[in-house]
């Protein structure tokens, strides 16, 4: 038996029935078809599935869809406006911030919750604040860089 979700997503308001048991994850992917955010890990320790959650970055592998019934998400499809990349979106190309692209969605939106809590970090608070995302090609050096760089107001 299903359960009836009202979820908003990158500012569209979807009204769906879903199985309890299903995972935000999988709700993005296979109801809406954001395929933007990643399937990794499913046990939160690699972050590829983070999403906005009411502003806030949460891992969707983690969280229920019917755990989401009410909210406001926002995947990496949903953060460019008007056709502009985010600002975090421009230097993470400017800053080569990725190699393969897989962790990508999520370092970004972790990134845009870390920025909203503190608009200036160091870099030890920029990798404090990523540790809970892995990135298996980079080394992390550039994903720091990029921060900065939107953080400085420095992406186009």
């Amino acid at each position: 038996m299903g359960h009836q979700v009202r979820i908003e997503v990158n500012g569209i308001t979807h009204d769906r029935e879903v199985d309890p048991r299903m995972l935000l994850v999988h709700f993005l992917r296979e109801e809406l078809a954001l395929t933007g955010t990643n399937v990794g890990c499913e046990t939160s320790l690699c972050g590829a599935c983070t999403v906005l959650v009411d502003g806030k970055a949460v891992k969707s592998c983690t969280q229920l869809a019917v755990q989401a019934d009410g909210s406001s998400i926002t995947t990496i499809e949903g953060l460019a406006q008007d056709g502009e990349l985010h600002p975090l979106q421009s230097a993470f190309h400017e800053e080569h911030g990725l190699q393969c692209g897989f962790c990508t969605p999520g370092m970004i939106l972790t990134a845009v919750d870390l920025l909203n809590d503190n608009p200036k970090p160091s870099a030890e608070e920029i990798r404090e604040g990523l540790k809970g995302n892995i990135c298996r090609c980079t080394g992390y050096h550039n994903i720091v860089k990029a921060v900065q760089r939107a953080a400085e107001g420095g992406a186009s």
